[in-house]
């Protein structure tokens, strides 16, 4: 009995020692551990910080951009904290890092579609093709820009109405930007007689354009023959304005050469075709015969 009763104080005392001695070991891994959050967790605040402060100094990138990728540093700081604090505790990192770059994959090819309008909203941003405030044109969108995001853009068409679009849509196309330049020419093309005066008809369209002040003086107008279609003489005019006043000048400047040409004379023909039929069984028109072959 008395043997017993040893080799149990025996067990009991080696047991209470090693307890002890992983309680002190783990007290200092706890406490490294804790240490490393602490210092992890600010520098990846002040690394986010400095990143978001210097790319806002970069020409091109904007605020969005800056905060996209000052947060992106900031996790992958967090992650890398994360990893070396289990490393404190004995795990394995290596097969934690495999598994979240095969679980990074999976997501990677679930997210396949999100992941091209954020990479085309990257693009985007930084290469700037248009801007908050601004009208584009891609053929199956339009509208004025109202907000770029990393998934996708806002814009508001001209009949008012909401219109979200993938930044991928937009990425992957032609873009027409109507507000990007600060002068724009109008094209204004018009038919007249080919009895009537060309010269006069000319220096109606100049005359009309360089009176109105909206109209630049540089580049000059100019008019000329355009083409001799089947029933009109095709006179263009081109004009140069600033972008902000284009729509308007150019509704009021296509009212005025109509009414200047009605006031003197000059005529603006309708299409005109002739019809004829020589095919038997074929009508004619009215008050003619059939010719005998």
């Amino acid at each position: 009995m008395e043997q017993q009763a040893s080799e149990v104080i025996l067990a009991t005392r080696t047991a209470l020692s090693q307890a002890s001695a992983l309680a002190v070991q783990y007290s200092f891994s706890i406490v490294g551990a804790l240490l490393l959050l602490t210092i992890g967790w600010t520098l990846a605040s002040l690394l986010s910080r400095w990143a978001h402060e210097g790319l806002l100094r970069v020409r091109g990138i904007d605020e969005t951009l800056a905060r996209f990728f000052a947060n992106v540093i900031r996790y992958a700081a967090l992650l890398l904290v994360f990893v070396t604090v289990l490393g404190q505790f004995g795990v394995q990192t290596a097969s934690i890092i495999a598994a979240l770059g095969a679980a990074g994959l999976a997501v990677g090819l679930a997210l396949q579609g999100t992941l091209q309008n954020i990479a085309a909203g990257i693009m985007l941003l930084v290469l700037r093709p248009f801007r908050v405030g601004e009208y584009i044109d891609t053929g199956a969108i339009s509208g004025t820009v109202r907000e770029i995001g990393l998934f996708a853009t806002e814009l508001k068409t001209p009949d008012g109405l909401y219109r979200l679009a993938p930044n991928s849509t937009l990425w992957n196309v032609p873009i027409t930007n109507f507000s990007r330049e600060s002068t724009r020419r109008f094209e204004l093309k018009i038919g007249i007689g080919y009895d009537d005066d060309i010269d006069l008809a000319q220096k109606l369209m100049r005359d009309l354009a360089e009176k109105d002040s909206r109209v630049l003086t540089e580049p000059a107008v100019d008019t000329f023959v355009n083409e001799l279609a089947d029933s009109a003489v095709i006179l263009t005019m081109w004009y140069w304005t600033k972008a902000a006043d284009f729509w308007p000048t150019s509704r009021h400047m296509i009212k005025a050469v109509k009414e200047a040409f009605d006031e003197n004379g000059i005529s603006i023909p309708f299409p005109q075709v002739t019809y004829s039929a020589r095919l038997a069984g074929l009508p004619l028109p009215e008050g003619q015969e059939r010719e005998e072959a």
